[in-house]
């Protein structure tokens, strides 16, 4: 029997990159999927892509950083299903810089973006989804566990996420709410091309290797289609964690040990 037909699914992100390979995967396993982005023309085209797969679509444009967009998306989902079964938090952004030239309201804007509407969502969501069984799946990175030099705020706001993942899985532990929190490298873009180009205007400071994917991180950049299928699976199993490529949990136990062996490690595998 397939698990996911018939669930429903909140995406939020879902117009690109993993989100939209995520709700992708989600449809051809039969759910039905509601795909929340700011962009409304690339939010239509990817609720075309959707539906001409077969699948039972709803589009919301909407800011996750906007608390009153967040209970319009939730209202929606409710009246369309009564309900959902799956929430997977794929909105966010990166960006390049150091510690000392990123201003303080930088740091509140990734913040803002990459964690609180995280916690927005879930604390939105949390309730139906507990009623339901279901999943919760928050998107970090591997810099959700490390924090590689030159990549300005976004370390310090993917490590929160962690400590939310955690947090939730501590306190839901029997209310029937899955948190799995997924940990990549850097994903395939569309745009590969471009990358360096994507964070030209933000910092002058760093190493020219720094503007890469992951910040330079020496791993295959991962596909979103492969890893939106890993997702659903780990969800299935109710894992607590998915981290990909797996050798990084080598790093992560090092820089445990011993920060100072942890550090040589990042720079010899970093931009750092």
């Amino acid at each position: 029997m397939n698990y996911w037909r018939g669930k429903r699914a909140v995406v939020t992100g879902g117009s690109a990159g993993l989100g939209r390979a995520v709700a992708t995967a989600l449809v051809q396993h039969g759910a039905r999927v509601m795909i929340v982005a700011r962009r409304q023309a690339m939010l239509d085209d990817a609720a075309q892509e959707l539906r001409a797969l077969g699948g039972d679509v709803l589009a919301v444009a909407a800011d996750v950083t906007n608390p009153d967009d967040i209970g319009r998306a939730n209202a929606a989902v409710h009246s369309a299903w009564g309900g959902l079964d799956f929430f997977c938090h794929c909105a966010g952004r990166s960006m390049r810089g150091t510690v000392l030239t990123t201003s303080p309201d930088e740091f509140q804007a990734l913040w803002n973006t990459n964690f609180l509407s995280a916690v927005r969502c879930v604390q939105a969501f949390a309730k139906s989804l507990a009623s339901n069984n279901g999943h919760a799946v928050l998107i970090g990175s591997l810099a959700s566990k490390v924090a590689a030099g030159y990549l300005g705020a976004y370390p310090a706001s993917k490590f929160s996420l962690a400590a939310l993942a955690q947090q939730l899985r501590i306190e839901s532990e029997f209310s029937g709410l899955h948190t799995l929190l997924v940990c990549p490298g850097p994903i395939v873009r569309g745009d590969l091309s471009a990358t360096g180009a994507r964070y030209a205007d933000q910092a002058t400071e760093v190493p020219a290797a720094a503007y890469q994917p992951g910040g330079g991180a020496k791993v295959r950049a991962i596909d979103p289609k492969w890893l939106a299928e890993k997702i659903l699976r780990a969800c299935e199993r109710r894992r607590a964690e998915l981290v990909v490529p797996w050798q990084s949990r080598l790093l992560f136990a090092a820089a445990q040990i011993s920060p100072r062996l942890g550090d040589w490690v990042l720079r010899r595998v970093t931009s750092g």
